[in-house]
């Protein structure tokens, strides 16, 4: 199917064999780095995944390059990001052949960025070193277009294939995950090299001479050494920090509750008292916070009073603060208009209300039908509300003498939102989640494992309380303190460190991403400039 896919775009090779041959290598490359993500997991792969793409596009034509981008960017969407076929139909009721159809239309616009990169690159590359120092430098731009361009989908980034390398990964408070991506990039391109070199082939017209070769080895060997001496080090001194400061018990429930009956009217008390119960379990370790998932209050809290009530006197029963996911809505223009809100309450532990989180990224079809005067058929996967709005940006949620900064599903996917929560003073970084969309599928293993990168980026512990999993604790170095299986009730306290401190990513954001991008767009610049000259 694939390679009919290809061949659609009319690439016209001088002979099959050789079409063939580039076919291969642009879809073992989709295919290697999807292996590198959760739940197959074999992260290595990543360190290799661009180099058949590379080769690939080795001595083509502008247009094919950028075809052999787009088969091997299709290659690895539909194989990374299948479960959306899953989530749309099982809980969208969205037929089997439109759910493909998105799926296929999602790949299809992601497949872009991989285009775009191997276009850009074959008209930029004029000289080797040229072609070497612009492979990660563009590769790390295009990740950060991905991430803000039609609202951003920044899930996949090469560099959170690492999340579990905690010596490379501690160079994100300085570069962000696009600092990680970057590396794995340059890694790939000094493989590249590597091969050109003795396979003696050129690139475009070229000799790759051994002093070349060498240089790229040395680079990238001197670059990754310091990155990993840097971590080791860092390791160390947040390790230091972490255990000096100030504590708090957290407890967070699993209460893995169908999500086909999780909007049920008739499960409702059912659901609150599983919470109940579980929540109680926790007394014995005295907690100071209980954390309840995305939504596990499935009515809106303080209008249904009856439900309202139950969770209140729970709360007041057990005597900790809790923090739990509801619904909201709010009237305005004297009551003629609703706004609906995906919202986490902070209820101390006398019952009151002492503060609320409006989700402020929403997701499309889940939480807000995006374009729906052209596309009337599609409805949202949660239609028991109407559409959510945002909430404000950089928000976060006093407790005590501390801020808590709350992330509502895959908020978490974007970095900017966890910075300005801590730039705003945010102690704790606290994921409240319900992936109970994706079920059995490697889509909560990927998610997990983004929410590494946020603690690791400001140096804050990360709390995940997820309706079905995983929920766990991640210090402020990155590592997973404790983490539940899926689909099981589950319920744990640990006592996790509320940091102060602030990082240079925190500080100045992707700054590194930013650099990357304005050298590609002055590459391109300059490259369009002697273009022109030489063509007149």
């Amino acid at each position: 199917m694939l390679v009919w896919v290809f061949l659609s775009f009319e690439i016209k090779l001088k002979n099959t064999e050789i079409q063939l041959d580039k076919i291969f290598f642009s879809v073992l490359s989709g295919l290697l780095l999807s292996a590198s993500f959760p739940k197959i997991g074999f992260n290595w792969f990543a360190w290799i995944a661009l180099v058949p793409l590379l080769i690939s596009i080795n001595e083509v034509s502008l247009r094919n390059s950028f075809c052999l981008g787009l088969l091997a960017g299709f290659t690895h969407y539909i194989t990374l990001l299948y479960w959306l076929v899953y989530t749309m139909q099982v809980y969208g009721h969205i037929p089997l052949y439109l759910s493909v159809m998105i799926l296929v239309l999602l790949c299809a616009y992601l497949s872009l960025y991989f285009g775009l990169f191997s276009a850009v690159l074959t008209w930029l590359s004029f000289k080797p070193i040229i072609c070497f120092l612009i492979i990660p430098v563009l590769w790390t731009s295009l990740e950060y277009v991905r991430s803000f361009l039609f609202s951003g989908f920044p899930w996949g980034l090469i560099g959170y294939t690492q999340f579990n390398l905690l010596h490379l990964i501690q160079i994100s408070d300085i570069l962000g995950i696009y600092g990680i991506s970057f590396i794995i990039a340059l890694a790939n391109a000094t493989l590249y090299f590597g091969l050109l070199y003795l396979s003696g082939k050129d690139r475009p017209g070229k000799r790759i001479s051994g002093g070349i070769c060498l240089g790229t080895i040395v680079m990238f060997v001197l670059i990754f050494s310091l990155v990993w001496f840097y971590g080791s080090r860092r390791i160390q001194s947040i390790d230091k920090l972490a255990s000096a400061a100030s504590t708090q018990r957290i407890n967070i429930v699993q209460g893995n509750i169908d999500q086909a009956k999780k909007w049920d009217i008739a499960f409702q008390s059912e659901t609150i008292r599983k919470y109940i119960d579980l929540s109680q379990l926790s007394q014995a370790d005295k907690p100071d916070l209980i954390v309840w998932p995305e939504t596990a209050a499935p009515f809106y809290f303080l209008y249904d009073l009856e439900l309202s009530q139950m969770v209140q006197e729970a709360v007041k029963d057990i005597g900790a603060n809790f923090l739990i996911g509801s619904p909201s809505f709010t009237h305005r223009d004297k009551g003629k208009t609703v706004e609906f809100y995906n919202s986490a309450y902070l209820i101390d532990s006398k019952g009151q209300v002492k503060s609320k989180y409006d989700k402020v990224h929403l997701v499309p079809f889940g939480e807000y039908v995006p374009f729906h005067q052209w596309l009337p058929f599609l409805g949202k996967l949660v239609a028991e509300v109407g559409d959510f709005r945002s909430g404000k940006k950089g928000n976060v949620i006093q407790w005590g003498g501390d801020d808590l900064g709350i992330q509502i599903c895959f908020e978490i996917i974007f970095p900017n939102l966890s910075r300005l929560m801590v730039e705003n003073q945010a102690a704790l970084l606290i994921n409240m989640t319900n992936d109970a969309w994706f079920g059995k599928t490697s889509a909560p293993f990927q998610h997990f494992s983004i929410a590494i990168f946020r603690a690791v980026e400001n140096r804050r512990a990360l709390i995940r309380s997820a309706n079905t999993g995983i929920s766990g604790f991640i210090d402020p170095v990155g590592r997973i303190v404790a983490s539940t299986p899926l689909f099981e009730e589950a319920t744990m306290t640990q006592t996790v460190p509320l940091m102060k401190t602030t990082t240079f990513y925190t500080r100045f954001g992707d700054l590194f991403a930013m650099v990357c991008l304005t050298i590609t767009m002055t590459a391109l610049l300059i490259r369009f400039i002697l273009f022109r000259k030489h063509s007149h």
